[in-house]
């Protein structure tokens, strides 16, 4: 879809907008959408994906602390980077960032959990001390975006089952999956054990 072509509507989410992103991981397109509801969030771009399949596909949630404050606490920046780098380097891709902070509990309530972090528990302890689920994350947006965008098929750039199996629910055909994994450091050890051990990461 170029830049100039009309926005490509689907039930629930609209490409609203569409612009140039040239950046330090290469030359992509910036896609913002919107709900019906009137959130927003955005993809980035590279190449031509209308109409293609196995496009390589990162859904990536939003991280204050570790993607805009470089956090050692988790490993999102490195993620975040990794599947940037990589549709660098690629003919198309797609990352679909996600406003869903601290897995859906929300930037405050994720520094909440960050305190009892510090106390000793486990993500998915400090999330339930909370009154939270371990993830609250969904993908149906998600999904509505990458059909806008006209995608035939995805090969996901996760380590996380439920991505998968959120899209597929939503409709979206996942032909593969690429693993993004980075690694650890004495901050985030523990917390990439958790992913493995608690929330079925592929790591």
């Amino acid at each position: 879809m170029a830049v100039t072509e009309k926005a490509r509507l689907v039930p629930g989410v609209t490409a609203s907008a569409r612009a140039e992103l040239p950046s330090r991981f290469g030359n992509f397109d910036v896609v913002g959408f919107t709900t019906t509801n009137g959130d927003e969030f955005a993809a980035v771009v590279k190449g031509d994906v209308d109409g293609k399949a196995g496009v390589p596909v990162r859904l990536h949630s939003e991280c204050f602390t570790g993607d805009v404050m470089g956090s050692l606490k988790c490993d999102c920046r490195d993620q975040l980077e990794a599947a940037l780098n990589f549709l660098g380097r690629s003919e198309r891709g797609v990352v679909v960032y996600l406003r869903q902070e601290g897995r859906g509990i929300g930037l405050v309530n994720k520094v909440r959990a960050y305190a009892l972090q510090d106390q000793g528990m486990d993500t998915v302890q400090a999330n339930e001390a909370l009154g939270f689920e371990d993830d609250l994350r969904r993908y149906d947006e998600a999904a509505e975006a990458v059909k806008a965008l006209g995608i035939e098929s995805v090969v996901l750039m996760t380590n996380n089952p439920k991505k998968i199996e959120g899209l597929r629910r939503a409709g979206v055909a996942v032909v593969g999956t690429l693993p993004v994994r980075t690694p650890p450091n004495k901050h985030n050890a523990f917390y990439l054990e958790t992913k493995k051990e608690k929330s079925g990461h592929l790591l």
